[in-house]
């Protein structure tokens, strides 16, 4: 994660934000006297939110545990290729 002086995120906020958008990295800015805050955008903070949500939902991850046990053992749902046509849009 890049860092940034709270000035410098001051100073250039427009151009700071739209990198931090595009490139879908967060920017940690500093500040001399106080603690450091991270800049990031509203859709990567949705997925991460949805991301932590499926972590710790012990429900899931258990199927998706099961799932990748299954897969392993080559005994995992195998779809039909009209399936897999819906599945990819084709």
């Amino acid at each position: 994660m890049d860092t940034i002086s709270v000035n410098k995120f001051r100073d250039n906020l427009k151009s700071v934000v739209e990198q931090v958008v595009n490139r879908h990295e967060p920017l940690k800015v500093t500040r001399r006297a106080g603690e450091a805050f991270v800049v990031i955008s509203a859709d990567d903070w949705d997925r991460e939110q949805e991301t932590l949500h499926v972590l710790q939902n012990q429900s899931l991850m258990q199927q998706i545990a099961y799932s990748l046990e299954t897969h392993n053992r080559g005994k995992g749902y195998i779809p039909t290729e009209e399936q897999m046509n819906e599945i990819t849009g084709i």
